[in-house]
């Protein structure tokens, strides 16, 4: 029996090996922390440019329009900027996507609501005006150009549930157009 106890009470002294033992342990919980702060900030990178790449849409639409020029709308110069602005980022403009639910905006003109986006459209930028942006007590009324999408984005994450999930990140921004 002293000879069991002696033998236990040796192992539950000996500290030999111990730091791989604790290695052992927190590498991977480490490893999944790192892995975890490369993919959010991954996202946030995204999110932040295609938030700007709104930004960008909606002012381009909002700038007046050359009046010599023909065939080019206020809703396609907020397209090309914003399909200009993904691609600078080094994001493919094929895999943006109209926002889900569609944005319902008040028009500028008539007080009733924008028509959504057309979801025939080969674009899936969501260019919407005029909008109604807000109205004073006197009843002057700031009309605007609204730019909204979605962007699909991949977390890579092995052994949680955020594994190989997709989400759709939202962007939308509203400018006030200029008329001079």
């Amino acid at each position: 029996m002293t000879s069991k106890r002696s033998i236990l009470g040796r192992l539950a002294s000996e500290v030999r090996g111990a730091e791989i033992a604790e290695a052992a342990a927190v590498l991977p919980l480490m490893f999944m922390i790192l892995l975890g702060i490369f993919w959010f900030g991954q996202a946030f990178s995204i999110y932040g440019t295609i938030t700007r790449a709104a930004q960008e849409g909606a002012r381009a639409g909002a700038a007046p329009t050359c009046t010599t020029c023909t065939g080019v709308s206020a809703s396609q110069n907020a397209f090309n900027a914003v399909q200009a602005a993904l691609v600078v980022a080094k994001l493919d403009p094929s895999k943006a996507q109209y926002p889900s639910p569609l944005p319902v905006l008040n028009a500028c003109t008539s007080g009733g609501t924008v028509p959504s986006c057309d979801s025939s459209a080969s674009t899936k930028v969501c260019v919407e005006t005029p909008v109604l942006l807000s109205s004073t007590v006197s009843g002057t009324r700031v009309c605007g150009i609204s730019v909204s999408l979605q962007y699909p984005f991949k977390f890579k994450l092995p052994f949680s549930s955020l594994n190989n999930q997709r989400i759709l990140m939202t962007a939308a921004a509203r400018v006030r157009v200029e008329t001079q």
